[in-house]
Parts: structure tokens; sequence; C-alpha cells
């Protein structure tokens, strides 16, 4: 496979055998026909893209797709998993973290919002001044089509 088609392959290999296996109509499958398992796929295929192609570029991406993905998957699925806002920051900060190990850079961001992340979600309260960033978060679960859509924007014009 061509190293510079391989995202676009990737792509097309597992919405293919996303919708392959929805035909099968296997029931035990049957709870992962959902946009996140779609989204989880996308996320993947970065991945896949950026270790294939060794274009580290799409690995930040690709975290963040596969993870917001997954732990949308594991909201509905996972008993013990937490829908709490620092989830996304987690996220958010291992991207970086991956991102850091490949291109050097980041690692201020990563480890900030890791902390943050990890203590907004193991805190027993969460101090007074977290209530902004809990309103912030609760605006994005609001709005989230159009944070992808001012992300994507941001990434067709990121040089």
């Amino acid at each position: 496979m061509n190293k510079q088609n391989s995202l676009v392959g990737f792509l097309l290999i597992g919405i293919g055998i996303y919708f392959f296996i929805r035909h099968l109509n296997i029931p035990e499958l049957a709870p992962f026909y959902s946009w996140p398992a779609l989204v989880s796929i996308i996320g993947l295929a970065f991945l896949l893209h950026s270790y294939w192609a060794k274009d580290h570029s799409t690995l930040f991406t690709g975290i963040i797709i596969a993870g917001f993905g997954f732990h949308f998957l594991a909201i509905k699925h996972m008993p013990f998993w937490e829908d709490h806002w620092g989830i996304y920051l987690i996220i958010i900060g291992a991207a970086f973290l991956f991102h850091y190990k490949k291109a050097k850079k980041g690692l201020v961001p990563a480890l900030s919002l890791l902390g943050i992340g990890l203590f907004a979600l193991f805190a027993p309260t969460n101090p007074d001044w977290f209530q902004w960033i809990q309103e912030i978060f609760l605006l994005i679960e609001r709005f989230w089509p159009l944070v992808l859509i001012i992300f994507g924007v941001y990434l067709l014009n990121k040089k």
C-alpha cells in the first residue's frame, strides 16, 4: 500500500469491516452498531496511518478521535466507566504526551492536562474554582458537533 494513501485505505477498510459485520447481524455485537464505534474506527485509521506512513502529524488527531470514541462506547457498555469532564482532559493530555514522544514538543500541556484531569476525576470534592471548567465542558458536551467543526477548520488552516 502506498504510504500516502494509507489513511484513506485504513478508513475504507475499517468502515467496510464495520458495515460488513453489521450486515451479518451478529447479536453479540449489536450494541456496538453506533456512532461511537464509527468514531473509534476513524481514530484508529488515523493512528494506523501515523505509524504506517511514519507521519506523526496525524498521531495527535488519531488519539483524540479514538479516545473520544472509546470513551463514548465505554459510557454505554462499561458500568464502572465515569462520564466525567476530567476524562476529556486526560484524553487530550495523552494525545499531547504521545505527540511529545515522537515530536519532542508539547510536554508541558501534556502533563498539565493529565494532572488536572486526574485531579478532577479522583478528587473527593472539587474545589469551587473548578466550577468554571465544569461549565465549559457541559457547554462543549451540548454543542460537541460545533467543536468538531471548529477543530476541523483549525486542522485545515494549520500550517
